[in-house]
């Protein structure tokens, strides 16, 4: 049994990591969020040491470690911009970390990791759940040996109520814009199937909708992202879904609306076996999303 701390224990994403912590047979002591709206902690661990500031959090991780009981994991869901130091927070306790997609949001911050890796001897492993879905590994191992060009349509529509856009997911500062925030796991999982970005285009972009095309080594892929309701599909309304994941391979579609549901667990299990994804695995999804940022102007300056 592993001792776990968590940043972000408010957010949208934390109760997938606390069912994850908890379904692997591990414990969780400690946990920080600026919102106190952390009840869902109860549901999984009894005795979990919460503080809403920071410093407070910082301090305890330390009292642990110099009693003897440190942090073995640092699993962080804070928001996009603030994975990157709170990575460097977590090497700097002794713990390992695993962190919410995305890693970071600016690809530099992926060699400034690495070499605080080999600092403290610890390792970051990133959420990539996608990797772990079985249609989705079945296509790699389908298309891998594949020497041709394949024609693919992704669309993938989430819908997001007006809350979204007055959120940090809505500052594009803070999360990365649309491409980093939904885009971010389906572009990974193209690249490590299809291989690398030759070129990349962006023909419609809004702070709710991106349109897109990009060239892989043997894909040729058309994209559609959108939080927008109107653009689900009709079907999906009248079954009060609020999803549509589609992908189609040569015309092909490949079906995997659901087996959702585990995926953070079963990449515990990974983390915990060793076989968690690794900076470098992340890394070219990040490259590209930061291309087509430059592209569409949404880099600060």
């Amino acid at each position: 049994m592993y001792n776990f701390a968590l940043i972000g224990a408010a957010g949208y994403i934390a109760p997938r990591h606390l069912k994850a912590i908890y379904e692997t047979n591990n414990n969780l002591v400690a946990a920080t969020d600026p919102h106190d709206s952390v009840g869902i902690l109860d549901k999984y661990f009894r005795n979990v040491y919460y503080f809403r500031e920071f410093e407070r959090f910082d301090r305890h991780l330390d009292k642990l470690r110099r009693n003897g009981r440190p942090i073995d994991y640092l699993t962080i869901c804070s928001p996009n911009y603030l994975h990157d130091a709170h990575c460097r927070f977590g090497l700097r306790i002794g713990a390992d970390v695993i962190c919410e997609k995305p890693l970071v949001i600016n690809p530099w911050h992926c060699d400034a990791l690495k070499m605080m890796e080999k600092e403290f001897g610890g390792k970051i492993n990133t959420i990539l759940q996608l990797r772990l879905h079985k249609v989705v590994t079945a296509l790699k191992e389908k298309y891998k040996n594949t020497t041709q060009k394949h024609d693919i349509n992704l669309t993938y529509l989430t819908s997001r109520g007006p809350w979204y856009q007055y959120s940090w997911k809505g500052d594009k500062q803070q999360s990365g814009g649309l491409a980093m925030n939904i885009g971010v796991h389906f572009f990974d999982m193209l690249l490590w199937i299809f291989g690398t970005v030759q070129a990349s285009s962006i023909y419609e972009n809004s702070s709710t909708y991106m349109r897109g095309e990009m060239y892989l080594e043997h894909a040729n892929v058309k994209w559609i992202l959108s939080t927008e309701y109107n653009r689900l599909p009709q079907f999906c309304k009248d079954e009060g879904k609020t999803t549509y994941r589609s992908i189609r391979i040569d015309g092909e579609e490949i079906e995997f609306s659901d087996g959702f549901a585990d995926l953070h667990t079963e990449s515990y299990k990974q983390v915990l076996l060793g076989n968690g994804f690794t900076i470098n695995d992340v890394k070219p999804s990040i490259d590209l999303i930061y291309e087509i940022r430059q592209q569409c102007g949404e880099l600060e300056q």
